[in-house]
């Protein structure tokens, strides 16, 4: 048998290391992480080659003094915390000790540091944990780390990096979520002497997001504010037209940390899920302060945590994001066509000149335009149009953002829609024109057309109907004969008895049979076109996985969502008291925008679009 024997101290230090810098990316964090806990309010980054040859991390923080500076890349050496108990109460950034030490165990460091108080500053050179260099230097206040030729004693680690430009993405991704995550602070980031980002630290969160985002996004926001027992959210979440293929738009900050939780990205995905199409994922940047206690020492890189009250952080967080989406009228505007335009020859070229009579008209489309459902301005796309109303007037939760010195237009509040569709006193001017293609129906309504799905605002009349039978427990069962007699396993019928009120309040009737056998004797009548004996397996196998909101409301979105495979179908044609009652249906929904699926029910063209297109209008 092998001899047991302790380590030296190198290969401890490399061992650490690894926990902590698992790529130039880490390091970067690490790094800014500190010079935020120092009171910075200005940082830059600086990397080359991906971080992987240089990186140079600049605050104005509030330094380190000359005696302690070996110190500080000692192993679990902080000035953070003294004690465990510490731990839960953390609310610095860094806390664990270990960050300059795993950083100095892989990579060349110098560090040049100067405190308020003192005349000069200090520069210590480390290289693998060994110190080379402690001298007295002239220096302005703050911190500047340098780190170099990052795995340069660990060549098994640095082989496994990826390109530069990849580590190079990896960094500026950090960046942006670190600055999103304190908009206070204006961070600056270089990368290969060109600056990808650099943000001004006025403290505006809708700022920062265009500055990041764009335009597109910052115009597409709906305000998040709220307060319960167990924390407070601020922030914003996008419009359902904001999606991405992946979770890279989901940022959410928890007492001023960027951190990934199942938990929450679950109770957003879920607030969602009737708005979005499958596999697609929203927009967030929410600002979360806990009023409980955190555990976020959960592992080295600080990324995850762990909260008290799981189940009710989640229905909390969902519901309340739910209820922001529901109650708006978030029907797509499409243009008539989003090819470009092909580029004008001057001397070739001339705009057609709109007939006289229609001169006049053609000032009320724009004027009207100016009004639309999102709150955009037009001034980019009508010729010499001018606000009518000054910016100045714009609220504080402007739709059509801009940061100050860019703003060209009115803004108009997130809940500002002043044309609304589905309203029993927009309906009295409907004027239904038709069905085409015996799936859509067209209506004219004041300047716009819009176009129903008939297939999906059905859909989502049957899921809001069956939902709220649901929610009423308005079920009556059915004996069947024979009964069903099914096997299951023991974490199958774990749960079974875990939820068996539940179940039986669906109308189900269930008896153990012997063994593993159960016998089923009894089913809910009034859910259409459903197996029943695949939906109760499903039910069992969703209480077995479900990790965030342990009640039946996850089931019972299930057996809506089946019950509509009764709606009418594209190319069944519909008559006019059909589309009617349809409609006066859709009034009474709270989110009649999007089927189950997240499938727009109805979309919008402009009479202004649609004129465009017929040269009407130049």
């Amino acid at each position: 048998m092998p001899n047991i024997a302790i380590l030296n101290q190198e290969t401890i230090d490399k061992i650490a290391a690894g926990e902590v810098v698992e790529r130039p990316c880490s390091v970067v964090k690490e790094l800014v992480e500190n010079a935020i806990d120092a009171g910075s309010t200005a940082i830059t980054v600086e990397i080359k080659e991906g971080g992987i040859s240089f990186i140079r991390i600049t605050d104005n923080g509030c330094g380190i003094e000359r005696d302690q500076v070996a110190v500080a890349f000692y192993r679990h050496s902080t000035s953070k915390i003294r004690s465990a108990e510490d731990l839960l109460t953390v609310k610095s950034l860094g806390f664990r000790g270990e960050a300059l030490s795993s950083i100095s165990a892989v990579a060349r460091v110098e560090l040049i540091t100067k405190t308020y108080d003192e005349l000069t500053g200090t520069r210590y050179v480390i290289e693998g944990s060994k110190e080379l260099s402690n001298e007295e230097i002239g220096a302005p206040d703050g911190t500047t780390f340098i780190v170099k030729d990052l795995f340069y004693n660990v060549p098994a680690r640095r082989k496994f990096l990826k390109t530069a430009q990849t580590e190079g993405s990896y960094i500026s991704d950090m960046v942006e979520k670190l600055a999103l995550s304190h908009p206070d602070i204006s961070f600056k980031f270089i990368n290969n002497n060109q600056t990808k980002l650099h943000t001004s630290g006025n403290g505006n969160r809708k700022d920062i997001i265009y500055h990041i985002f764009g335009r597109e996004i910052s115009s597409s926001l709906l305000e998040v504010k709220h307060e319960c027992e167990y924390f407070k959210v601020e922030g914003f979440i996008g419009k359902p037209v904001i999606t991405r293929g992946n979770r890279n738009y989901e940022n959410y900050f928890i007492n001023g940390r960027y951190v990934k939780s199942n938990i929450l990205s679950r109770a957003i995905e879920e607030a969602y899920k009737s708005f979005l199409m499958q596999h697609q994922y929203p927009f967030t940047v929410l600002y979360f302060t806990f009023f409980s206690e955190l555990d976020v020492n959960v592992h080295p890189t600080k990324m995850e945590l762990r909260f008290d009250n799981n189940n009710e952080i989640y229905v909390e967080l969902c519901d309340t994001i739910y209820a922001i989406l529901s109650h708006k009228e978030m029907i797509p505007e499409v243009p008539v066509d989003s090819t470009p335009a092909p580029k004008k020859i001057v001397h070739e070229y001339k705009e057609p000149i709109p007939e006289p009579f229609e001169k006049r008209r053609i000032n009320e489309v724009r004027a009207a335009e100016s009004r639309s459902v999102y709150g955009q301005s037009v001034t980019s796309t009508v010729k010499n149009y001018s606000a009518t109303e000054p910016a100045a007037k714009a609220p504080e939760t402007s739709t059509a953002y801009e940061p100050a010195h860019v703003v060209t237009g009115t803004q108009q509040t997130l809940g500002d829609y002043d044309k609304v569709f589905l309203t029993e006193s927009a309906k009295k001017q409907f004027s239904i024109i038709g069905q085409l293609f015996k799936t859509y129906w067209l209506i004219e309504f004041e300047d716009k057309l819009y176009i129903i799905d008939q297939h999906a605002a059905h859909e989502k009349v049957l899921y809001e109907k069956t939902m709220a039978r649901l929610a009423n427990k308005d079920f009556t069962s059915q004996r069947i004969s024979p009964p069903i007699v099914m096997t299951l396993d023991a974490r199958e019928s774990e749960m079974l008895e875990k939820y068996r009120p539940q179940i039986e309040q669906f109308g189900y009737e269930v008896e153990h049979f012997g063994g593993k056998e159960y016998m089923i004797s009894a089913i809910p009548d009034n859910l259409f076109n459903i197996d029943m004996k695949d939906l109760f397996i499903e039910m069992l196998d969703d209480f077995s996985n479900s990790t965030g909101r342990q009640t039946p409301d996850i089931i019972t979105e299930k057996v809506a969502s089946m019950s509509c495979k009764a709606a009418v179908k594209g190319n069944d044609k519909l008559t006019l008291p059909e589309i009617n009652k349809l409609i006066d249906e859709l009034l009474s929904l709270d989110n009649p925008y999007n089927c189950p699926h997240g499938r727009p029910t109805i979309i919008s063209m402009s009479k202004y679009e649609i004129e465009k297109k017929f040269k009407r209008i130049v």
